[in-house]
């Protein structure tokens, strides 16, 4: 396939298989569909037609059945499709008899999501995490792929390493994929030492998190001003961003931006993106960002559960943040402790939203000056590894230290304690 000119919009034709077999996850539906074509959109294509077929199993050769297959190759013809995207994963046998039957190219979902992640990738760590995950998609797929292999170099569903011709060099793909895995270690490495000094300053760690379009990095924003482009696409953020937020005068934490989720999420992508994702491990709190104007609203929420019992430490206390809540009734909000109505936007519910973290962290924590006899100076190594440490002033009576730390290291250190 030529490579296209910036200007030309890729025109498609989408298809779902709605199999009684298939897993709640894995098979097609409308709402799925609406959602492949939104994807579509955010890789800068257009859907010309959507078809949606229901089987008990699919087809071993052409996934949707032959007759299905004509049909969707005269909507092709009609509508002048350069390409058809499948909602369900293909394997390269299937791949190869489609872009047979069909004349086109043919993509399934995890390429298209794989080919966006290409697009938004902006710094070298999402640049590694997007080339490890293509390349661990793309390696058990080459020897269907067939012709489909020559495309690779432009157009949707050709982005990241297609130059360096997959087919010839197994062994070269291999030996990438342990370089990539091994720089990503390397990233792990600085990370560990980072949230190593945060947990020795006991700065805790607040992640953002939703499915994909939510209103996360809005409300990294509006909380703060972060000034992280925020749009209405879908994986607008790949790239991690921290940022410390004062949530009371005795209370900062660090909130971190995460990548969106999304239902059927290449499982390549969640291993690629591990070194990312993995900061949701060590957080002490996640904020689920929730778009209350939704319709598949518990759906996706449902996802994104499923994906904090995998990657978030067990017990971490999650609040649900109900993002653009003015665009819904009130009555279709739940009330109740761990859930607060906002409007990332329009910084509707910010202080509730606040007191709802100070709730969950800062219940125990309390603003104390400590003055020190030098004879007493080693406790300075407790506060320093279990408190945090605001001010140190070295005076000719002792030490005086003002930190911020819960009640246990209070208790130990009382007697130290100035009267306010």
């Amino acid at each position: 396939m030529e490579v296209l000119e910036k200007h030309e919009i890729e025109k498609a034709v989408l298809v779902g298989l709605n199999a009684d077999c298939f897993k709640p996850e894995e098979t097609a539906t409308e709402a799925t569909l609406d959602e492949l074509e939104a994807l579509l959109e955010t890789a800068g294509g257009e859907c010309t037609a959507k078809v949606l077929q229901n089987k008990h199993s699919p087809d071993p050769h052409s996934f949707v059945g032959e007759g299905k297959v004509e049909e969707i190759k005269a909507l092709v013809e009609s509508t002048e499709a350069s390409m058809v995207i499948f909602d369900n994963d293909l394997s390269p046998s299937q791949i190869r008899a489609l872009e047979e039957l069909t004349g086109v190219t043919v993509l399934d979902r995890s390429a298209l999501i794989l080919d966006i992640f290409a697009q938004r990738a902006k710094t070298a760590e999402g640049r590694l995490q997007v080339e490890l995950a293509q390349y661990q998609y793309l390696l058990p797929k080459l020897s269907g792929m067939g012709k489909s292999m020559s495309r690779l170099g432009g157009g949707i569903g050709t982005r990241g390493p297609g130059e360096t011709k997959l087919e010839t060099d197994r062994r070269h793909i291999r030996e990438r994929i342990t370089r990539l895995k091994e720089q990503l270690e390397d990233v792990r490495k600085v990370r560990a030492v980072q949230r190593e000094r945060r947990i020795k300053n006991s700065v805790p760690v607040v992640a953002i998190v939703g499915y994909t379009n939510a209103g996360k990095s809005t409300l990294l924003n509006q909380l703060t001003d972060a000034g992280i482009p925020a749009n209405n696409r879908l994986f607008d953020t790949l790239d991690t961003t921290t940022r410390s937020l004062a949530v009371t005068d005795q209370l900062t934490v660090l909130l971190s931006d995460t990548v969106g989720f999304i239902s059927k999420l290449p499982h390549h992508l969640v291993e690629a993106f591990k070194a990312t994702l993995e900061e949701l491990q060590y957080a002490d709190l996640l904020l689920h960002v929730i778009d209350a104007s939704d319709p598949d609203r518990e759906a996706h929420m449902a996802v994104v559960d499923r994906l904090i019992s995998q990657l978030a430490k067990p017990g971490v206390p999650v609040i649900c943040c109900y993002n653009k809540a003015d665009l819904v009734e009130k009555s279709e909000i739940p009330i109740g402790q761990g859930n607060v109505s906002i409007s990332a936007k329009h910084g509707f519910g910010m202080d509730a939203l606040l007191d709802a973290i100070n709730d969950a962290l800062g219940k125990t924590l309390r603003n104390v000056k400590f003055l020190f006899p030098y004879s007493a100076g080693g406790n300075l190594d407790l506060l320093h590894s279990q408190a945090q440490v605001v001010s140190t002033e070295y005076r000719a009576e002792g030490i005086f230290i003002e930190a911020i730390c819960d009640e246990t290291i209070y208790g130990k250190l009382r007697q130290y304690a100035e009267e306010a």
